[in-house]
């Protein structure tokens, strides 16, 4: 739910992402999952907690799962946003217009993957995060440059990874 009155960290999500993520939790791939990891952002522990509560299984949270950190412009409208993320990608090294650089972002998202996977218990893990997470998350995992192109092309999709293997395409989530 995109709120410009409320900071970005807080949004929840629409009722259209509650369905989607119900529509996750259904498929029989998610059966076999061991742990279930979020961000500390309210959307995804709420999304965490649905994939969760079908599984009878606890959320756990770790703050490097994180969005890159956009505080210093907070909302910004739609067109705005995607300049400025543009730029977010093509500049790695860069902090564009005060947000958190893309290579300390990805630095730290796979220090908390890593964190994540030493505290998880064997078998599937899902981490419940953002778009821009998993966009440096999969150049990171393919060891290629950080780029635009590693982000998801519409919002509410996933992907899969295995120990030492490129990840998978982006998995748009399953309609509502």
């Amino acid at each position: 739910m995109i709120d410009p009155g409320v900071p970005v960290p807080r949004w929840v999500l629409s009722p259209r992402g509650i369905a989607r993520m119900r529509a996750l939790a259904a498929l029989p791939e998610m059966a076999s999952l061991a742990s279930i990891w979020a961000s500390t952002e309210a959307k995804a522990i709420e999304g965490a907690g649905i994939l969760a509560a079908r599984l009878g299984l606890p959320v756990r949270v770790h703050p490097g799962l994180g969005e890159n950190d956009r505080s210093a412009t907070g909302y910004l409208p739609e067109a705005e946003f995607q300049q400025v993320a543009d730029a977010f990608f093509a500049q790695p090294e860069a902090s564009i217009r005060g947000w958190e650089r893309a290579i300390d972002a990805q630095s730290r998202i796979a220090a908390a993957i890593t964190d994540v996977l030493s505290a998880a218990p064997p078998g599937p893990v899902a981490v419940i995060a953002h778009g821009g997470v998993g966009a440096l998350l999969r150049a990171h995992l393919s060891r290629a440059p950080i780029a635009r192109s590693w982000d998801q092309p519409q919002p509410g999709c996933r992907f899969t990874a295995q120990p030492g293997e490129p990840p998978s395409a982006w998995i748009p989530l399953p309609p509502a």
